[in-house]
């Protein structure tokens, strides 16, 4: 059964995809449950990716990546997350925000700070998220203020990804404070993880993707040269609000990834499982939950397709990033459970990857803005 076959996916798209794909069956798949149990960072499994030419690759040729556009990630992303969510995504967010600057830095910024990147030489991270504030972009608290040619950021981040390990963040904070525009108040800054005032540590365990690390980062009078400024002041909001467009078909694709492991792992169970005389897919019951699954899982695997073609054409972009989003995350998280039912008493053994798939499932639908709030973008953006 190969449920990401290559059929929806543009032609320019599918060597990278055949690469992905035979990275994760020769270093992800074989080490997930290992990496899962010991809840320790990959970086063996992290090198070798950058070896393979399959990490940070999204940055340009023009400084030192390969140029992937977002049909190419997409296609690493749901081969990546097939074979472990958790790793996968310490493998997909080595370069995370990097394209932020990009887009909005400056030329010296980029070869800077962008080009080790590409080069493998160093890995970044993006902070937004805070303790007590999620997807409510403007109504985050951390600040940065203007001291003479220094900006002074104090606050703190949460959820941020490679926040120990990374060498830069792209950090989103708060600069001015006018209540008429509210999403104007926000900007973007470069800010070294050495930088004195700049403290992180790893958020304790979590249920799910333990092979990923996020940070809990505390900035106290944290001083970056106002040269680490991300395009204009003011213009934060903005560059989150298209970044994220892009980055939700990517999570569609962790979606899609774990859907494919749910339904296969499922699929196999079910074909190997005797009771009362006979295996356990000849039960009708058993046929239309597999049936179901199958229906499911298509359907979100050609909804993000398409969205991704949309993004990529500037057409309605965050309406169809969002349902992508939604869709792809919460078939996953169904297709997960009715894996467990499948397997019976047996899903709950932690030698079966279901569990695990059960486990990483329940956090794609959280990141990236929570569905809840995806849904509201959906209905607010809808095109006429």
């Amino acid at each position: 059964m190969d449920l990401l076959d290559d059929t929806l996916v543009p032609e320019h798209a599918r060597d990278i995809k055949q690469e992905a794909r035979e990275f994760a069956e020769e270093h992800i798949e074989p080490n997930a449950e290992e990496y899962h149990r010991s809840g320790e960072y990959p970086w063996e499994i992290l090198e070798a990716g950058m070896d393979a030419n399959l990490i940070a690759q999204d940055i340009s040729e023009e400084y030192g990546g390969r140029g992937l556009d977002l049909p190419q990630v997409l296609a690493i992303a749901e081969e990546f997350y097939r074979a472990d969510a958790g790793i996968a995504l310490t493998l997909q967010l080595a370069s995370f925000g990097a394209g932020i600057m990009e887009e909005h830095g400056t030329e010296e910024q980029c070869e800077e700070y962008l080009r080790p990147v590409a080069e493998n030489d160093q890995i970044t991270g993006l902070a937004v998220s805070e303790p007590e504030t999620g997807s409510d972009l403007a109504g985050m608290t951390t600040s940065a203020e203007k001291d003479g040619d220094e900006w002074v950021l104090n606050g703190e981040k949460y959820w941020v990804g490679n926040g120990v390990e990374a060498d830069w963040v792209t950090l989103y904070a708060k600069t001015g404070d006018d209540p008429d525009n509210r999403y104007g108040n926000y900007s973007m800054f470069i800010v070294p993880t050495d930088t004195e005032g700049y403290e992180a540590e790893h958020i304790p365990e979590k249920m799910g993707m333990r092979a990923s690390k996020q940070a809990h980062i505390v900035l106290d009078d944290a001083r970056i040269p106002e040269e680490n400024l991300i395009g204009v002041e003011g213009g934060g909001f903005y560059m989150l609000a298209d970044f994220f467009n892009h980055g939700r078909i990517v999570v569609g694709g962790h979606g899609l990834g774990l859907a494919a492991a749910a339904i296969e792992e499922a699929w196999e169970f079910a074909h190997g499982r005797n009771a009362f005389g006979r295996t356990i897919n000849e039960f009708q019951s058993v046929q239309h939950i597999l049936a179901d699954m199958r229906l499911e899982f298509e359907s979100a695997r050609a909804l993000n397709w398409r969205a991704a073609e949309k993004v990529e054409n500037n057409d309605h972009g965050g309406f169809w990033a969002s349902m992508a989003k939604v869709k792809s995350t919460e078939v996953a998280n169904d297709c997960a459970e009715r894996g467990m039912q499948l397997h019976g008493g047996r899903s709950v053994l932690l030698e079966n990857k279901i569990s695990r798939v059960y486990r990483d499932v329940r956090i794609p639908v959280i990141y990236e803005g929570a569905n809840e709030i995806q849904r509201n973008l959906i209905y607010r953006q809808a095109p006429n």
